[in-house]
């Protein structure tokens, strides 16, 4: 599946939610979804910067495509990186680069989300690309 049916596919999850309740914990249920985060990955170099709360960002190269892996300390903010994982792991270092993540204005989290995790989700995105064009430059 390509990042754009995935995201496509997500918009359409979150347009069967009208309250943004339901959108929350829609979001609490990916997060704990998420597969545990070995302990081993839970340092300083995978913290990401920015995030008011803890959140780890583990990327590998598996067969050409990067593997993300994280874990949180928070909830929804463990939704929302899983939200993200969901879309872009499994993916070539060049098509998550090229990928306009769109489906994050679609299903309205930028609005809906405080300030401080707005930020978070910025600086998630960021360390993803940044990931991806590390592996590219490698590769």
């Amino acid at each position: 599946m390509s990042i754009n049916e995935i995201q496509d596919e997500v918009i359409a999850e979150f347009s069967e939610f009208t309250d943004w309740m339901d959108k929350y914990q829609m979001l609490i249920d990916l997060g704990n979804e998420l597969d545990a985060l070995d302990a081993q990955y839970k340092t300083e170099q995978n913290l990401i910067d920015g995030c008011q709360s803890r959140v780890w960002l583990q990327c590998d190269m598996e067969e050409g495509n990067l593997v993300f892996t994280a874990d949180s300390d928070a909830l929804i903010t463990k939704g929302i990186i899983a939200l993200l994982i969901r879309v872009i792991s499994g993916h070539t270092p060049q098509e998550i680069i090229d990928a306009d993540l769109y489906f994050i204005e679609q299903i309205g989290l930028h609005q809906h989300l405080s300030p401080t995790r707005s930020n978070g989700l910025l600086s998630m995105v960021k360390k993803i690309k940044a990931y991806a064009l590390a592996f590219n430059l490698k590769g």
